[in-house]
């Protein structure tokens, strides 16, 4: 039996995740099928909250081996890969669970339930990654797949309990998501960051926890949410080993989530038109110089076959706006990014340098080729000439200019990225040029 819930919490506070920990509770008498599944949708959402994220987890009588996935309430929580045919009744599982809902969800979010034997349409994760939708368009498939459903307010949250139910990976990763006991939330999270950074060194899996460049952490929140970090990786038992290097204040409970983070389903390739709160790869030439504007902000203008689009680098994407500052009109180059209404541009969260253009710069006049002597400038923009032999010219002497970038990909520091964003290290790529306070390195 197949359960979701979506929209329980805000940007005041709560988590659907520790939800999701509290529903597995109170299941002791079934088991867990699979790993619970944190499933990210469209981060384009104007009304979403901090993550626009989908709790999945799916309950029966498991078969086969089981694997150890993490700690609740003092008590070891396994899930099995098999399942027998065995389905639990779904009315008494929403009795259950309603009541946790009305004790985790904010004033301000609205909380919706799921709950199904069958998976709806897998079509419904892609719309809901890559595209907005509303409550009626997942009205018919809930009553197609004969769901059963809770709502609190206006249940927007049925839009993710749909989509988020209806993923079928086709790419995937972990996290292992740790909570603090409920006394301390909303106070100070107390930590080593040292066992962060080797944790990230040490363990080639994990991605996105540690920010070598100006030595930060990424994976702790600064929210008043329940959830103390979240370690990512693309191995469930990296991430189970290495969070015991981590040093914390005492944690309530954990467990591993398998997640669509980190894999770029978000992005279309390909479009046929460009819809703004989308997410987009697009290849085009560079058409402009940077522009600045107050606050850190730089924009550049790039050719595409659907015209000229508008991309910015934002002021939290850091040292990745000094390369966007060094490009060139002419570079070709792709970026991926959600195309925004308001301003009308295109957000970048990587950038493909796909080749440079050329750049010359002037040395000096041109020489006579028959004294050998600078010639004499007639004017701007005019021609030169030399005044003894009466020798003329229209250009000066030029040199190239050592770029300063080079091609290859780009991404912003770990703590300015997306969830659903794949990082270079998932790519098995590395940025050719790092950039520091406006210089290359």
């Amino acid at each position: 039996m197949f359960v979701a819930v979506d929209d329980t919490d805000s940007m005041k506070g709560n988590c659907t995740t520790f939800l999701a920990t509290e529903i597995i509770r109170e299941f002791p008498d079934l088991d867990l099928i699979g790993n619970p599944r944190l499933v990210r949708l469209n981060p384009a959402t104007p009304w979403k909250t901090r993550g626009n994220g989908a709790l999945v987890l799916r309950f029966g009588r498991g078969s086969g081996p089981k694997r150890f996935i993490g700690v609740i309430g003092g008590r070891d929580i396994y899930c099995y890969d098999s399942c027998t045919s065995f389905e639990p009744d779904p009315e008494e599982m929403r009795r259950r669970i309603i009541p946790h809902i009305e004790a985790h969800n904010e004033e301000d979010s609205d909380p919706g339930l799921l709950i199904s034997r069958v998976k709806p349409s897998q079509s419904f994760y892609w719309r809901g990654v890559r595209t907005i939708m509303d409550r009626g368009e997942v009205d018919a498939e809930i009553s197609r797949i004969g769901g059963l459903t809770y709502t609190i307010r206006k249940g927007r949250g049925l839009v993710g309990c749909t989509c988020g139910m209806a993923w079928r990976p086709r790419d995937s990763t972990f996290e292992l998501l740790s909570y603090r006991p409920e006394s301390r939330w909303g106070t100070e999270r107390v930590y080593v960051p040292e066992t962060i950074m080797e944790v990230e060194h040490g363990y080639p899996s994990t991605f996105n926890s540690w920010e070598d460049r100006t030595g930060k952490v990424a994976m702790v929140p600064s929210t008043p949410c329940p959830v103390m970090y979240g370690l990512r990786g693309d191995s469930e038992e990296d991430l189970i080993e290495a969070s015991k290097i981590i040093r914390t204040e005492p944690l309530d409970r954990w467990v591993v989530f398998l997640t669509n983070q980190g894999t770029d389903d978000h992005i279309i390739h390909n479009p046929k038109v460009l819809i703004p709160n989308q997410s987009y790869i697009l290849t085009g030439t560079v058409s402009s110089r940077t522009r600045h504007i107050e606050g850190g902000h730089v924009f550049f203008d790039l050719d595409t076959r659907f015209g000229t689009v508008t991309c910015a680098a934002y002021e939290p994407s850091k040292e990745f706006r000094f390369m966007v500052d060094w490009l060139s009109p002419g570079d070709v180059i792709e970026v991926v990014g959600e195309l925004r209404d308001e301003p009308r541009t295109l957000n970048l969260e990587k950038v493909h340098v796909i080749s440079t253009a050329r750049e010359l710069r002037k040395v000096s006049n041109p020489i006579c080729p028959i004294c050998s002597r600078t010639m004499k400038s007639t004017g701007s923009g005019k021609k030169f000439k030399c005044k003894k032999c009466k020798t003329k010219s229209y250009s000066p002497v030029m040199e190239d200019v050592r770029r300063q970038v080079v091609p290859g990909w780009y991404e912003p520091p770990t703590a300015a990225r997306r969830h659903l964003s794949k990082p270079l290290k998932r790519m098995g790529l590395v940025q050719p040029v790092e950039f520091v306070n406006g210089r290359s390195l």
